[in-house]
C-alpha cells in the first residue's frame, strides 16, 4: 500500500484526449504483460510486471491521477491511423499532416517468455517518413494505481523513476528534461531520421545509452518471434487476416510461464458508459481458457493448448477438500486471492464507477465450467493427447463431485449477482462433462463409473427437455423458473445436445431471432426481464454473436450465417481488435481486448468455413434469409 498519493501529471501540451473511445487502442505485449496505446500515441494502460499487477500508466481510468506516456507531433490536427506491422504485434501509429508524415512504432521485446521476470521493456521508435516533423514526448508514470509518489533522477542517458522498491528507467536518443517528477522532450525529425526510446521496468544494471544497432536488434528479434509463431498456424480459410490477428491477440493475453490466458488486459472498462457494470478481467477464467483450447488446437497450436490443460490439472490437485474441485477463476500463477475492492480515488473511464480491483465473482458456483473443461480435454484427446494416470484419477474425483451436485442452484455463466438459479446452460454443460468422460473412458479403456455417469447424463437431458422448454415461447429458456431467453443456449447444437435439424431447435433459434438479435448482433439476455442484481443495461455480447454465426450455419442458414459474420467484422477496431460488447452506435464496450471475443471469432470462422465447404442448401437458405423478418 502506498504511503502517499502521487501528484497529477503536468502535461507539456494540452492535446491529450481525456478519455478516448475504447476501440481507439492498439495493444503490444511480451507474453507476461501488455500495454494499450491510443490512436493519439499515448500509452494509457500498462501494468507490470504481470497483467494483474498494479498499474504504472492508467490515464484510461483517471485522466489526472493515472499516469501516461505520450509521443505525438506538435500539430494536433494530424490525421492519425494505426496498423500492425504484417505478421507481428508491432504497432505503428501514423500521423499525417500537410507538412509531413511521422510514425511511432511500439513493441515489447520477447526474450525468454516462459521465464518469470520483473524486467519488461516498451520500445518506441519515432521517425519522419516525409517532410520535417516536430514531436513532443511526455512520460508521467503513476505507480500502484496512482497511489504511490515517485522520485525522479535525471541521468546522462535518460531518467530513473523510483517509487518505494519499484524502479523504472527511460532511456532515449534525444535529450530529456525534468518537469516536476516527470520528463519531457521536444525534437524535430527531418525526413528519414529516427530516434528511439525505451521504458524499462525493473531494469538490469545502470542506465546506458541506447544506440541504433541495439534498437534494430530488438525490433528484428520481435518480428522474428511473431512471424515464427504465426507460421505454425494451419488455418487456410476465408478469413485469414482476422483469424491470425485474433490468434496473436490471444497469445498476447496468455501468461507464458504458466500458459494461463487472462480474460482481458484491463479492469474497470464499463458495459455501459457511466454505469456500475465495471469488472476486473485480468485473471484466468476456467471457462474462457477452456474455450481457447478448441481454438488453439484447431489452429495447430497443440502445445499451447496442452500447457493450459496441465495448469488446470494442477488447480484440481491443489483444491481444498470439501469444496468444489475448481474455482471459476484464478490469477495467472494459479493463486486464488482475488478479494474485490474499489479504487475510490479513480474517476473511472468517462465517470464509470466504481473502479474495481480483484473479482468477487471468484467465489461463485458456476456449474458450466466443468463441461467446458471436459470438452476441451476431449478435443485434446481427439488430437492424440493422452492424460496420465494421476490426471485421470483427479478427473474422476471431479466427476464424482459433479454427479452429486449438478442439480443444485448456481450463479450461471454470466456471473449474475441476483441470486442462484437452476440455469439451463449450467445443466447443459454438466451433461457435456459426463458425456465426454464416458466417451474417453470407452476410447481409452480407463476405469470410470460409466453406468452412473450415463444415468446422470441422461437425467440431465430429460430434465432440460422437460423443465427448460417453454411451449408458449417455443424455446429453451434461461432457467427453469422463467420464460426469459438466454443466448447461451445457442451452444446446444454446437456441443451435440440437440440436432441442428430438430424442430425444437429451429423454434428456439427463431425465438432468439425475435428477442435477442438486433441487426445481426446478439444480446446475452434482457436484464430488465431477468434482474441480475445490477443497475443499467448493456450492449450486445460479441461472443454471443459468434455463437449465433455457428448456430445459423449448423441449422442450414448458411448465407445468413456468413452475412452475420461479415457484418460482425465491421465492428472490429482499426487494427482488428474486439472488446466484450458492442454499443448502440457501434462503439466497443467492456474490457479490452477481450479473449472471449477473439477465441469465439476463431471458432466461428473455422466452423463456418467447414459448413460452407461441406454444407448444402445455400440457394434455399439465401432465399429464406432475404425474406426472413428480422428483430428490431
Amino acid at each position: 500500500m502506498a504511503t502517499q498519493t502521487a501528484p497529477a501529471p503536468t502535461p507539456v501540451t494540452p492535446r491529450r484526449r481525456r478519455y478516448p473511445p475504447i476501440e481507439t487502442h492498439g495493444v503490444i505485449g511480451d507474453l507476461q504483460t501488455a500495454a494499450l496505446i491510443t490512436e493519439g500515441g499515448t500509452i494509457d494502460w500498462f501494468c507490470c510486471p504481470r497483467f494483474d499487477s498494479p498499474s504504472i500508466f492508467a490515464s484510461l481510468l483517471d485522466y489526472e491521477k493515472g499516469g501516461y506516456f505520450k509521443i505525438a507531433p506538435e500539430d494536433g490536427g494530424a490525421v492519425v491511423r494505426q496498423l500492425y506491422l504484417p505478421d507481428s504485434a508491432i504497432l505503428i501509429t501514423r500521423f499525417m499532416t500537410e507538412a509531413g508524415v511521422g510514425e511511432v512504432e511500439d513493441f515489447m521485446p520477447i526474450d525468454e517468455p516462459e521465464k518469470v521476470t520483473d524486467r519488461h521493456r516498451i520500445v518506441r521508435l519515432i521517425r519522419s517518413v516525409r517532410g520535417d516533423m516536430k514531436f513532443h514526448l511526455e512520460c508521467a508514470p503513476r505507480f500502484d494505481y496512482g497511489r504511490q509518489a515517485h522520485d525522479l533522477k535525471m541521468e546522462k542517458h535518460g531518467a530513473t523513476f523510483t517509487a518505494g522498491g519499484t524502479v523504472a528507467k527511460l532511456t532515449a536518443t534525444v535529450p530529456l528534461t525534468a518537469t516536476g517528477s516527470d520528463v519531457h522532450a521536444v525534437f524535430v525529425l527531418h525526413e528519414g531520421e529516427e530516434v528511439g526510446v525505451i521504458f524499462e521496468f525493473s531494469p538490469e544494471g545502470p542506465a546506458v545509452g541506447v544506440g541504433p544497432e541495439e534498437l534494430a536488434r530488438l525490433r528484428e528479434g520481435t518480428i522474428d518471434n511473431w512471424s515464427r509463431w504465426l507460421r505454425r498456424s494451419t488455418y487456410q480459410g476465408r478469413w485469414r487476416d482476422m483469424v491470425q490477428r485474433s490468434a496473436m491477440t490471444l497469445r498476447m493475453l496468455t501468461y507464458a510461464p504458466t500458459g494461463a490466458p487472462v480474460a482481458a488486459l484491463t479492469t474497470g472498462l464499463p458495459e455501459l458508459a457511466g454505469g456500475e457494470r465495471n469488472w476486473d478481467y485480468r485473471y484466468t477464467w476456467i471457462r474462457d481458457a477452456s474455450f481457447s483450447v478448441y481454438a488453439l488446437i484447431a489452429l495447430g497450436y497443440r502445445d499451447e493448448a496442452i500447457k493450459f490443460l496441465g495448469w488446470t490439472g494442477q488447480r484440481v490437485v491443489d483444491h481444498a477438500e470439501g469444496g468444489p474441485p475448481l474455482r471459476i477463476m484464478y490469477r495467472v500463477d494459479g493463486s486464488s486471492d482475488l478479494d474485490e475492492y474499489t479504487l475510490d480515488h479513480f474517476e473511472g473511464w468517462r465517470g464509470s464507477r466504481p473502479v474495481r480491483i480483484g473479482n468477487g465473482a471468484a467465489d461463485q458456483r458456476q456449474l458450466d465450467i466443468y463441461g467446458e473443461l471436459m470438452d476441451s480435454i476431449y478435443h485434446a484427446h481427439q488430437a492424440s493427447w493422452r492424460m496420465g494416470h494421476q490426471g485421470w484419477t483427479e478427473l474422476s474425483k471431479v466427476m464424482d463431485w459433479l454427479m452429486a451436485n449438478w442439480d443444485t442452484t448456481e450463479e450461471g455463466i454470466w456471473e449474475t449477482r441476483g441470486g442462484q438459479k437452476k440455469f439451463t446452460y449450467g445443466r447443459l454443460m454438466a451433461w457435456v462433462a459426463m458425456d465426454r468422460m464416458v466417451r474417453m473412458a470407452r476410447d481409452l479403456g480407463r476405469p470410470a463409473d460409466t453406468p452412473r455417469l450415463s444415468r446422470e447424463r441422461d437425467k440431465i437431458y430429460q430434465q432440460i427437455v422437460e423443465a427448460s422448454w417453454n411451449p408458449i415461447k417455443g424455446a429453451f429458456t434461461q432457467h427453469y423458473d422463467t420464460d426469459v431467453l438466454d443466448a447461451s443456449v445457442l451452444l446446444m447444437p454446437l456441443v451435440g445436445f440437440i440436432s441442428p435439424n430438430d424442430p425444437m431447435w429451429h423454434s428456439t433459434l427463431d425465438a432468439i431471432d425475435r428477442e435477442l438479435v438486433s441487426d445481426s448482433l446478439v444480446y446475452r439476455y434482457n436484464p430488465s426481464a431477468s434482474p441480475d442484481g445490477l443497475q443499467g443495461h448493456e450492449g450486445t455480447f460479441s461472443i454471443c454473436t459468434f455463437w449465433y454465426v455457428d448456430a445459423l450455419a449448423r441449422s442450414g442458414r448458411l448465407y445468413e450465417s456468413r452475412l452475420v459474420f461479415e457484418k460482425m467484422m465491421t465492428y472490429a477496431n482499426a487494427v482488428g481488435l474486439f472488446s466484450e460488447e458492442i454499443g448502440p452506435t457501434g462503439e466497443q464496450l467492456g474490457n479490452f481486448p477481450q479473449a472471449f471475443s477473439h477465441l469465439s471469432l476463431i471458432n466461428a470462422a473455422i466452423n463456418l468455413d467447414y459448413q460452407l465447404d461441406h454444407g448444402a442448401g445455400q440457394v434455399d437458405v439465401l432465399r429464406t434469409a432475404v425474406s426472413r423478418p428480422r428483430a428490431s
